[in-house]
Parts: C-alpha cells; structure tokens; sequence
C-alpha cells in the first residue's frame, strides 16, 4: 500500500475526504495512541495535499501559529508561522492534541473553519483568504477533557466531527501485525490484552491501553523479547506507577499471551 498504512474501521474516510471536498474543517477524537495522527497523514497522501502538523501545548500562542516579526542579519523581518504557511500553500493544517493549546489561541480558527475561510495576522494588518486545498484539522483525546480543557462549542460547531476510537478487533490485529512483524496469534492476544485492560475499573491507570502500546509491545516481541516480558514493558509499567495495578495487569498478561512468540496464545 502507497502512503502511510492505514486500514479503515468504519466512515471516517468518507467523511474526510467528503469535508475535503467542500472545504469543510474536521474534528478528531479519540484516545492517545489510536491512530489520529497516521489516518490525517493518509489522508493527506490520498488527496495529494503538503501535511504541515502543529504539536498543541500549553505554551502555545497565536504568534506561534501565525507567525511574528524576528531579528535576521540587522532587519526585522516578518516570518510566517505553520497555520500560516498551511493558508498560504493550500496545505492541510492539522492541530495535534488541540485542546492543549490556550482557548485564546484557538480563537484564531474561527474565521478559517467557516464560510469566510481567511486568516487575520493582526501584526501586518492583513486579511489572508486561504488558498484552494487549505484544510484545517484538529484532534483531541476525550479523555482528558475537563472545564478548563476543552473545545469551545462556537469552535466545535464549525467542524465536522470523525471519532477514532478503538479500532474493532480485527483491524486491530491486521494493524499490529504490519507495524510490528509479529505472527498473527501473538497480534490476537495482545488485541485481547488491551480490551481486558480498557475495562478495567481503576483509578491507578493513568491511560488505557492504546494501539500504539500494543504496537510497541509487538515490535518488543519481534525483537526476541519474550511477549509476557515485553507486554510488562511496553503496556504495565508505562500504564500505572500503582505497585498493585502494575501486579494485577501482570496477571492479566500472563492469563492472556503465550510465553513465547511461537507458542498458540493461551486464550480463554
């Protein structure tokens, strides 16, 4: 497959590339690890669109993402920032983790996530109409959510909304299998491992266990490193500092995969 790899769990490709279309923003959600970041970089291959990606943290202003005036070789000289360039290129401008970034800075989008489609840079006095292929896209995960991190609905509202929560068993098992190499029985029982782990009732863990960690713990496994060691490395211990819940989640992997790559899993 050309691009970067991704296999599709349900609608989202048509609806992004039916937003692309109409010059619509998109909003995705979705638990760290589940794959935002690689379906906007798919995407933005299919469609054949330059990706400019902005990591949102909370020191993140709207100089950052417009642009400011520096000093270079004794002239002060304007130099555009990535939302910026994105607007100028007719680029996808995708915002990862958005609800990281200070309300105030978000504020910015607005004009750009809807029909006026234009970029003030109150710095130069100038209005910028996004070029042709400009896409604003942002993502977040839902479980961080709180009063104080959040998208405001006036932003929500200007967006059309694609949830990548977990993918379903099958995909997932097809997913862990290509990026880490591992046969596809030990894929299945770690695909089975992260959905004991995503029901567990605890306030010990800090995350749910993501794709990404299952990938991590296969690339262990392919690696030479037994699975029940490699899940502990790569899914109990970064999961919880809780003594008790990294023991617990110790259990469930030695119930749930075989002690060696080449061995059936040992599933109930």
């Amino acid at each position: 497959m050309d691009g970067p790899f991704y296999l599709a769990s349900g609608n989202e490709e048509r609806v992004f590339l039916a937003a692309a279309a109409q010059r619509l923003p998109v909003m995705i959600k979705g638990p760290t690890g589940c794959g935002k970041t690689r379906f906007v970089e798919a995407m933005a291959h299919r469609l054949g669109r330059p990706l400019v990606t902005v990591a949102c943290h909370d020191d993140l202003t709207a100089a950052d993402l417009v642009g400011r005036h520096l000093l270079k070789g004794g002239e002060t000289v304007w130099v555009d920032g990535p939302l910026t360039r994105a607007v100028r290129d007719g680029a996808i401008c995708y915002l990862d983790e958005v609800v990281e970034a200070r309300q105030d800075t978000t504020v910015v989008l607005h004009p750009l996530a809807d029909h006026r489609r234009e970029l003030f840079i109150e710095r130069l006095g100038l209005s910028l109409l996004a070029a042709d292929g400009f896409q604003l896209v942002v993502s977040y995960n839902p479980g961080y959510q709180s009063v104080l991190k959040d998208l405001k609905d006036s932003t929500r509202q200007r967006m059309v909304g694609i949830d990548l929560s977990y993918l379903p068993a099958p995909v997932e098992e097809r997913v862990i299998s290509h990026e880490s190499g591992v046969p596809g029985a030990v894929a299945q029982a770690l695909v089975a491992l992260g959905a004991a782990v995503r029901r567990l009732d605890t306030d010990t863990v800090r995350e749910v266990a993501s794709t990404r960690t299952l990938v991590s713990a296969g690339k262990l496994v392919a690696a030479g490193v037994p699975p029940r060691e490699a899940a502990r490395a790569a899914v109990a211990v970064p999961l919880s500092d809780d003594l008790s819940t990294v023991a617990g989640l110790g259990e469930l992997i030695d119930a749930l995969l075989p002690e060696s790559a080449l061995s059936e899993p040992l599933m109930s």
